[in-house]
């Protein structure tokens, strides 16, 4: 992996802290949905950030594989936790299939 791709792993994974650990009580939170599509706004919608942190762990090899897996499980444990599933994602999102595009975000899509 290269340092510039390495960087960017690092920014997945600080951006998908900084949105699970964003005090909601005990209200659903809706991740925010990314105002532009430049390289670093994109980066605000935490969907996007998972989409990057899926392809960097299909590249892999299987030792930083497994810890980077390992923090990302957790991650994604939290955010399914305290985000609501999105009835109409198979109409509004690309790839419906990935289920941390099946949360609604706030913005154009709900909250």
């Amino acid at each position: 992996m290269t340092r510039p791709q390495l960087m960017g792993t690092h920014r997945d994974l600080t951006r998908g802290r900084a949105e699970v650990s964003r005090p909601t009580g005990r209200r659903p939170r809706y991740p925010w949905e990314a105002g532009c599509l430049c390289r670093g706004c994109a980066f605000d919608d935490v969907r996007h950030a998972r989409d990057v942190l899926d392809g960097v762990l299909r590249r892999l090899p299987p030792a930083p594989w497994a810890e980077l897996g390992r923090r990302v499980r957790a991650l994604d444990a939290e955010h399914l936790a305290r985000t609501l599933p999105d009835p109409f994602a198979a109409r509004r999102q690309w790839r419906a299939d990935l289920w941390w595009r099946r949360r609604p975000a706030e913005g154009s899509e709900g909250g």
